[in-house]
């Protein structure tokens, strides 16, 4: 790619960003919008257009509004309004900003100019920007000793910086349990793999027994859990011919004030709505059939959810095995209730490992099914080789421009609609993996997502744009192969300028633009739900779908940092839209599903010392191909250091994140017993653990007898 088809790509992305977010400033400030850009905030009751409301000149025109008051948004607020996890996903931009702004002003100040003033590049060479690049640097320089300095301090400044947000998240989790002690997962612990009473023929009785036994001061209570499959498709069943029932009410009371009522049709819809009341009537019979209490006994799982006096009680009872065979009374720390995905409690504790590995299959299998459109695109970006073997691309040189547009733009934009579709292929893998909570889903489906990106978007555009590029003198000339690819490292920085500014431009517009949600709000009110309210668009925030392509992106600058420096200015763009944009979805649009306290950090965590890894194996290799030697082993305690800080932090720092500690928690039982609301909060666990398909559900059943449309009522109980 030369500089032409760079600047096309860049033009391209900053117009349409531009064009975006401008239509999406406009379009924010129209209240016909709010349930799509104001969902968080109508969904909790507040006004957004509260304050003095705008001429309608001054809505039709584009701002920047919306920039100012994402920045304003501190991180107390986030915090107190979102919860940890939030914090956490804003804190990753952060790090990215405070990381390539540094690495930008070394790399633009230090390393651009030894690079450009190098001697190794040819006036002709293909890769215009291999003179702003390493590879530009003659081989046995001893230039490359000021790389390797830049390389530790890259390598050393990431690593500090890993430290202090480690450090720094840690003391906000600590804090936020201590703030948080009425959350009823601090009092709760989940046990797994329950022995069946043959005495009594359940399990209840078995549980009340062991754990009266073993934790006689501390032991409250305990719900099991029941396969709830039937009870659950005859609750779906009830609500939705409740639901056919209000609807048909809607319908008739808004006929007759417009005047539309006829006798037949009338007459029908009544009919229609008797006969639903009789089967809302029947199923709710077999609902409270099903929950009595010996029908529920025969349902029973190996599952409950066991309370405590205190939290010191739930956390030694969590931390501690409970019976000589490990794999009998398997205890953890209870997820928060929002949190549980209880069907897949359902599934046989010892049949997760073979759901483990069929998602691994199946996620094999989608990376070598995406390797070829990733191989195809650097096919398009090398346009000079892909001439010489298929000749009829010549035509694009017919029409000017236009072969800029193909090499530079549209590569990327090719790929990112390729791989658009792979978050929602890896969670829905992630679904069918067995975990209980999802936070663990959303994770799983973030360490997919991500290592997918590496493997295809990462390794297979370096490799696949290498090899296309030199393949023929490679075939007639094997032994120059590793030399070859090293020194393409380099050459495919530009490929990465153009997916990072065709992935952050385009990309986090289109976020905040949901060019799907507008599309599918304007069908809706027009088809099935004409004469309906309008409803705010309530989304949790999707982690699997950003963290990723984030961690990817961090990944292509750090292993670039000191191999193509021209790169990382583009990266402080990529977090500074990326942080503003994110800021205003979680305020207005996302909503808080579930917390775990912090715990997607040491994911993060790992992905940067992923990045870290890969840059200095790299440079390993581009130093003893520079025939510098001594370079690459100096490299390599660089890399052993990298890999002991990691093990520390997974010994200083994770343990926190998994598991409340003893101290923490008699800290925190000792402040509630000072406030005296230990018992209350005690109380609140006792209820909070209700399995769904045991809750009342929320809508109500015409009384026997009583079929017409203004009959009395009663609620759905057991």
């Amino acid at each position: 790619m030369n500089a032409e088809s760079l600047l096309v790509s860049a033009a391209i992305n900053i117009g349409l960003a531009i064009f975006i977010l401008s239509l999406f400033s406009i379009l924010k400030n129209q209240p016909f919008y709010a349930s799509v850009y104001y969902a968080r905030r109508l969904h909790l009751r507040q006004n957004p257009f509260a304050s003095p409301t705008p001429s309608a000149l001054h809505r039709l025109l584009p701002s920047l509004d919306w920039i100012r008051r994402a920045v304003r948004v501190s991180e107390d607020e986030i915090l107190e309004t979102h919860g940890l996890d939030v914090l956490v996903f804003i804190r990753f931009f952060k790090f990215g900003i405070n990381f390539f702004v540094v690495c930008s002003l070394i790399g633009m100040v230090v390393l651009l100019p030894l690079n450009y003033t190098g001697s190794s590049v040819r006036p002709k060479s293909y890769h215009s920007m291999d003179a702003f690049a390493i590879s530009n640097i003659s081989s046995g320089s001893n230039r490359l000793w000021v790389h390797f300095s830049v390389l530790c301090f890259v390598s050393c400044y990431a690593l500090y910086l890993l430290y202090k947000e480690c450090s720094y998240i840690l003391l906000k989790r600590i804090q936020q349990l201590r703030n948080k002690r009425q959350y009823p997962n601090q009092f709760t612990i989940l046990v797994r793999r329950i022995p069946f009473c043959q005495e009594h023929k359940v399990r209840g009785c078995c549980i009340d027994h062991f754990f009266t036994k073993h934790h006689p001061y501390s032991y409250q209570s305990y719900q099991i859990l029941y396969d709830g499959k039937e009870l659950e498709n005859l609750v779906n069943k009830a609500k939705s011919a409740a639901k056919r029932i209000e609807d048909l009410k809607v319908k008739q009371s808004t006929n007759k004030r417009s005047g539309k009522s006829f006798l037949s049709g009338a007459c029908r819809k009544k009919d229609k709505i008797e006969k639903l009341e009789q089967m809302l009537q029947e199923l709710h019979s077999k609902i409270r059939h099903v929950r009595r209490k010996m029908m529920l006994q025969e349902k029973e799982l190996p599952v409950a959810f066991v309370t405590f006096r205190s939290r010191w009680g739930a956390v030694i009872a969590a931390q501690s095995q409970q019976h000589s065979n490990p794999l009998l009374w398997i205890t953890e720390m209870a997820p928060e209730p929002r949190d549980v995905l209880w069907r897949n409690l359902a599934i046989p504790y010892r049949i997760l490992p073979l759901y483990e590995i069929v998602i691994l299959v199946a996620v094999v299998f989608l990376t070598l099914f995406f390797a070829i459109p990733v191989t195809a695109v650097q096919g398009i970006a090398k346009y000079e080789r892909l001439s010489k073997w298929f000749p009829p691309v010549k035509a694009l040189e017919l029409i000017p421009g236009l072969k800029s547009v193909v090499t530079g733009y549209l590569p990327s934009a090719i790929l990112n609609g390729f791989i658009y579709i792979i978050p929602f292929a890896m969670i829905g893998l992630s679904r069918l993996a067995g975990y209980i909570t999802r936070s663990k889903k959303d994770m799983k489906a973030c360490k997919m997502v991500f290592y997918f990106l590496v493997g295809n978007v990462f390794f297979l555009s370096l490799l696949s744009g290498s090899l296309l590029d030199q393949i023929g003198q490679s075939f007639s000339q094997p032994k120059y192969i590793p030399s070859r690819l090293a020194s393409a490292v380099s050459a495919q920085a530009d490929f990465f300028m153009t997916y990072i500014l065709t992935n952050g431009l385009s990309g986090f517009s289109l976020e905040i633009l949901q060019p799907g949600l507008l599309i599918w709000d304007a069908i809706k009110p027009s088809t099935w739900d004409r004469g309906k309210e309008r409803n705010p668009y309530l989304y949790s925030l999707p982690y699997y779908r950003i963290i990723p392509f984030v961690a990817l992106c961090t990944l292509i600058g750090i292993v670039y940092a000191v191999v193509s420096p021209l790169l990382l200015p583009f990266l402080v763009g990529y977090f500074l839209l990326g942080y503003v944009v994110v800021t205003n979805q979680i305020e207005d649009v996302y909503i808080t599903s579930y917390e775990t306290h912090g715990q997607f950090w040491p994911c993060i965590h790992h992905y940067i010392i992923v990045a870290l890894v890969i840059m200095q194996i790299t440079m390993i290799g581009l130093f003893g191909l520079k025939s510098k030697p001594s370079a690459s082993f100096a490299t390599i305690p660089l890399m052993i250091l990298t890999l002991f800080f990691n093990e520390y932090c997974k010994i200083r720092f994770y343990p926190s994140f998994r598991h409340l500690s003893v101290q923490d928690a008699t800290t925190n039982d000792e402040l509630d017993q000072k406030d005296g609301v230990m018992e209350e909060n005690v109380r609140n666990a006792l209820d909070a653990y209700s399995p769904p398909c045991l809750l009342p559900m929320g809508f109500e059943v015409p009384e026997s007898g009583s079929m017409a449309l203004s009959g009395s009522t009663q609620p759905l109980l057991p």
